[in-house]
């Protein structure tokens, strides 16, 4: 008792400095999430065809891409605080533009300058928060990291029934709550912590490590791209109201928040190609029945994207860690690194791909392309598990779950747990 009370002071104390950081990145995520949602929904009431907002959604995770690997020298040069301000700045001033000139061209180049941006933003705060704690608190303060992720994203979105969508008050809202991230970043802490070295890709040797890993990544992102930003126009087309929109998204996001842990557990006790298998199933069958049932009501379409949430957002986890169960303890880094590149690939697809389906043959074909898509994973999966046996459980990490991060906090709670995991074994 007395540990277990030593212990939560000691994760208390830790976590303490970094609450302004926290707050921060409650308002950043909040917004960022926010914004997925309206450009989806405002795009298709000013007339944009569903491959017009696709493909914002393609620019933006390309801006994405780029932002994770050009951070990491603007870090060195000017520290964290100031990459912060000025990402915070910029992402301002580009949520302005979106209201100020509805025009698709200028939406595009504004969500690839916003990926960067919060590319750029998350990578700061989550190694901040990594440089802030001992390895044996990490565990706790990225668990109200990712609460705060959670919760912030889902919390945002009802602000556009709230607000509505059609006018400019919803923007200025997305504009204060990146603008007051900066407050507390600026005011509250004047560490400033060593930025992390720039990582070589080497993408032949962790394809040699895990193709499935790599496969695995790469579907993942395309499908969970595709889901992120069409999934409001899928719900409008078919009929829901705004309110029924913003839950339909929310709920997708909750369905994996709350699966990730279940999912994470079994994968750690049985070989996680086969929860990875359950895991594709089960997103593939919801997401068919999505594409059958689009338009018979919102009690079923809210109940299957739940159920299609709670098995498609846990999969890159699962990827991921099977890809670093493979790998060696100097190449963690390099191989969370390389996967984060194949999900950005395919998350830059993803959105145009599925959009040309939806323009051509309507809605339900967003779920569709995913169910498609998915099929490449599961013939990879069961290849795979032909071809070599599966890492005995005394050799695996512990499963950590990455919801919305940034490549470093995937290397670096990678890093650590398999080093806390290491230890432990000697």
């Amino acid at each position: 008792m007395k540990q277990f009370r030593r212990t939560e002071s000691s994760a208390m104390s830790s976590l303490r400095p970094l609450i302004p950081l926290l707050i921060a990145a409650g308002f950043l995520l909040g917004g960022n999430g926010l914004q997925s949602t309206l450009i989806a929904l405002r795009g298709a009431a000013e007339g944009f065809s569903p491959a017009t907002i696709g493909f914002m959604g393609t620019t933006y995770f390309t801006g994405f891409l780029v932002g994770c690997f050009a951070i990491t020298p603007i870090m060195k040069s000017v520290g964290h605080i100031r990459t912060f301000a000025a990402l915070a700045a910029i992402a301002a001033v580009a949520t302005l533009l979106l209201v100020l000139f509805i025009e698709p061209l200028v939406w595009s180049a504004v969500r690839f300058v916003t990926g960067l941006c919060f590319a750029g933003l998350f990578t700061v705060i989550e190694s901040w928060l990594n440089a802030g704690v001992s390895n044996r608190d990490r565990g706790r303060v990225l668990s109200v990291y990712r609460i705060i992720d959670i919760g912030s994203v889902i919390s945002a979105q009802f602000l556009i029934p709230a607000v509505g969508a059609g006018g400019f008050e919803i923007f200025a809202l997305m504009t204060i709550m990146i603008t007051l991230s900066l407050v507390p970043v600026s005011l509250a802490d004047r560490s400033n912590p060593v930025a992390p070295d720039k990582v070589r890709l080497d993408i032949r040797r962790v394809w040699r490590i895990s193709p499935l890993g790599a496969i695995g990544c790469m579907v993942v992102g395309t499908t969970n791209g595709a889901f992120r930003s069409l999934a409001p126009v899928y719900a409008g087309q078919i009929g829901m109201s705004l309110t029924d929109v913003v839950v339909f998204v929310s709920a997708g996001i909750a369905g994996g928040a709350v699966m990730q842990y279940p999912l994470g557990y079994l994968s750690d006790l049985w070989d996680r190609r086969l929860v990875m298998l359950v895991s594709v199933v089960g997103a593939m069958v919801s997401a068919l029945a999505l594409a059958l049932f689009a338009g018979t009501g919102a009690a079923t379409n809210l109940a299957l994207v739940l159920v299609f949430g709670s098995f498609a957002m846990p999969l890159y986890s699962l990827a991921a860690a099977h890809a670093n169960d493979r790998a060696g303890r100097s190449e963690f880094v390099q191989v969370s690194a390389v996967l984060m590149l194949f999900y950005s690939v395919g998350a830059i697809v993803g959105p145009l791909s599925a959009s040309f389906f939806m323009q051509t043959w309507g809605p339900g074909f967003l779920f569709a392309f995913i169910a498609c898509t998915y099929v490449v994973l599961l013939a990879a999966i069961l290849v795979r598990m032909r071809a070599k046996p599966g890492v005995p459980a005394d050799q695996r990490g512990s499963f950590v779950a990455l919801l919305r991060t940034s490549p470093l906090f995937g290397w670096l709670v990678r890093r650590e747990s398999r080093a806390d995991h290491d230890k432990d074994g000697e």
